[in-house]
């Protein structure tokens, strides 16, 4: 009789520990895909105009993404004497490219092709959703080759810009793209587990770390090698010339998940530009109007490193 009522309780801490092995991974992806499985579309009430530029030109373009996904870009431009190109990536949450005409329109009025493209489930591009972090690796990965390989534009140097979301994409895609000669990265994580662990924290506190091992192997089984990349390898994979730029009271992505990383490893290395911002929180130090001078460090890295 004790044997049964032995066997018994097994089975039940056995259920039972099925039922929260299932109840973690259930939570763990179900929030993954509440903020990853949406759509997201500039607020109309924030949409620039790009025709409000004075002198900005720009082209439309389409390409497939990995799925076949169709991804809208446009080349922007003032004047015609182009030094290089540089190829945009936006941030997470807010909708495409759009909320960054103002830096996209500084440096093409300071001599620059720039192509900045909406990436899967934002704006003008297709996609139920954006579907996880390493998406936006994989559309600039395919935004790059598109520059390079489909014949519509000059043979020029090619730089990166990118912002959160952006700056882990321009970092990261160094691994499949060490030709390029510049980056700059802004405000952006060494990995996507660090992206979703940083912002994960915000909102739900440290409740996020129990769930990034189950986030890690889904990401691992639907993006493969994309998912466990970094900025880190990214960087080592190229000779390219780096800059990174982060406020200390970063919110969104705190300043330990990229820009510290990046600068314990690379500091001694000349390739590197570091500038630690205070005050500009995650997204301040974009406005052009109130820095400038920030944005003319831009120009100038780009100016020294792209031709």
């Amino acid at each position: 009789m004790a044997k049964k009522k032995s066997s018994k309780a097994v089975v039940v801490i056995l259920i039972s520990l099925l039922v929260l092995a299932l109840l973690w991974i259930g939570v763990a992806l179900g929030l993954y895909t509440i903020y990853f499985g949406r759509r997201f579309e500039t607020n109309k009430a924030f949409m620039y105009h790009y025709e409000s530029f004075e002198g900005l030109e720009r082209t439309r373009y389409e390409f497939p993404s990995d799925k076949g996904q169709n991804i809208v870009g446009y080349m922007y431009s003032s004047g015609s004497e182009q030094k290089a190109i540089i190829v945009f990536a936006h941030g997470y949450g807010a909708g495409g490219h759009n909320l960054y005409m103002p830096a996209i329109n500084y440096f093409a009025q300071n001599g620059y092709f720039v192509f900045a493209y909406d990436a899967t489930g934002n704006d003008e591009s297709g996609g139920k959703g954006i579907g996880g972090v390493p998406q936006g690796v994989i559309d600039l990965d395919y935004a790059i080759s598109f520059v390079e390989d489909s014949g519509n534009f000059p043979d020029l140097p090619i730089g990166l810009f990118g912002h959160s979301w952006g700056g882990y994409s321009v970092s990261n895609v160094l691994t499949y793209h060490p030709e390029v000669e510049a980056v700059i990265e802004c405000s952006g994580p060494n990995s996507s587990s660090d992206l979703v662990e940083g912002g994960g924290t915000k909102v739900i506190g440290s409740v996020v770390k129990i769930l990034m091992p189950v986030i890690k192997v889904y990401e691992r089984a639907k993006y493969g090698d994309y998912a466990t990349n970094s900025a880190l390898i990214g960087f080592a994979s190229t000779d390219a010339e780096i800059m990174v730029v982060h406020s200390s009271d970063d919110n969104i992505v705190p300043i330990e998940y990229g820009y510290d990383i990046y600068y314990d490893a690379f500091n001694d290395d000349p390739r590197f530009t570091f500038i630690r911002l205070e005050g500009k929180g995650h997204n301040q130090f974009l406005n052009v109007n109130y820095n400038e001078d920030l944005f003319d460090s831009f120009v100038a890295f780009y100016d020294k490193n792209l031709f």
